[in-house]
């Protein structure tokens, strides 16, 4: 009997390793996806800027009008440039030029895993020198949400950007997969943090410290505004507010009444549209 209960405690024992195994390599694995074409209302250039290994950073761009600047999207995670269209209209009303991307292994930008931020950022800097080369006498900001907020603060050259726009980024890699194992299977499952973690640093070949905006949000040394909401279960406002300490001045935060962790512009459009356009007007005008 005792033989039995060894025998099956051994096998549930193998049968988690292994399960850990295909949650890592599920979490990571690429999500790619075909954006389409646009209707004629909106006109964009597509456009496949050189990134690094013979790869590629696929998007769209959206010219303004002359000396109003430039605005880089970055999208969130297992998501695509369409998710930020709503921002690339009503930017491109006030006169910005916009580009937006697909992220490393996102949309139609090839990649073989997910990186939380890791190599995604060099999709971001390869795109901060294309529109550095291509509107050599423009301003350039950045919106980044999620994944794209972790990319930008990620980038290991100096971006040098006149302005950054954060939406709901996590301070720490462990955070950001602890407060998702809550929510999908309860408070206890934080158990299993340590050996999912392992999994990611595994998979990705590279150490936590290096997946954790906070540890180079001081390196941004660009005119910030941070966003989050009060309600957001992944990315908690106490969280976003270590963030916010941890960050250079010229800094703001702006924590929207019941967003949770989704699109900010669809949720509170007025309100998102002011606070963006008075910030981005004091800077890259």
């Amino acid at each position: 009997m005792l033989r039995k209960i060894i025998i099956h405690l051994f096998a549930l024992s193998i049968a988690f390793i292994i399960g850990c195994f295909a949650i890592g390599a599920l979490i990571t694995g690429p999500a790619p996806s075909a954006v389409g074409t646009l209707s004629v209302d909106f006109p964009v250039k597509a456009v496949q800027i050189p990134t690094s290994n013979d790869s590629f950073t696929h998007g769209w761009l959206v010219y303004g009008e002359q000396n109003d600047g430039v605005i880089l999207l970055a999208h969130s995670m297992r998501s695509n440039r369409l998710e930020m269209l709503s921002r690339a209209r009503f930017l491109n009303e006030q006169g910005y030029g916009i580009l937006l991307i697909d992220l490393h292994a996102h949309g139609e930008t090839e990649g073989s895993r997910i990186t939380f931020g890791l190599r995604e950022s060099e999709n971001i800097q390869a795109a901060v020198s294309f529109l550095r080369h291509t509107f050599p006498n423009e301003r350039i900001g950045a919106i980044g949400t999620s994944l794209g907020a972790a990319a930008i603060v990620l980038a290991e050259q100096p971006l040098n950007l006149n302005a950054v726009i954060l939406e709901s980024l996590h301070p720490t890699i462990e955070e950001a997969v602890e407060n998702r194992l809550k929510l999908h299977f309860g408070e206890y499952a934080s158990v299993f943090l340590p050996l999912l973690l392992s999994q990611l640093t595994f998979y990705l070949d590279t150490s936590t410290d290096e997946l954790s905006p906070i540890n180079r949000i001081n390196n941004l040394d660009t005119p910030l505004l941070l966003i989050s909401g009060t309600s957001d279960a992944h990315t908690t406002l106490a969280e976003t507010e270590r963030l916010f300490s941890a960050a250079r001045e010229p800094k703001e935060l702006w924590v929207v009444p019941g967003a949770r962790h989704f699109n900010m512009h669809i949720y509170a459009r007025r309100e998102y549209e002011e606070h963006v356009s008075d910030f981005l007007s004091h800077y890259m005008r």
